[in-house]
């Protein structure tokens, strides 16, 4: 919702306004986040990478496997 807190603009640049806003919110959504950078996101920076997965299977090499990534 846009909202104007000063002033009377007239219907023609309340729609200029509107659509620059809509173009800007396109733009960002098809190159990902406007960031300038391109292509899947670092496994570094994947915040799935945190999720715990499940426990190692009690055994000889549970140790082992208990820092082994998910």
């Amino acid at each position: 919702m846009i909202k104007v807190e000063r002033g009377r603009p007239t219907p023609e640049e309340l729609a200029a306004v509107v659509a620059l806003v809509q173009a800007r919110a396109a733009a960002l959504d098809s190159d990902g986040g406007g960031d300038g950078r391109t292509g899947a996101r670092s496994a570094w920076s994947d915040p799935a990478r945190t999720v715990p997965g499940a426990a190692p299977r009690p055994g000889p090499t549970a140790w082992r496997t208990s820092v082994w990534p998910a």
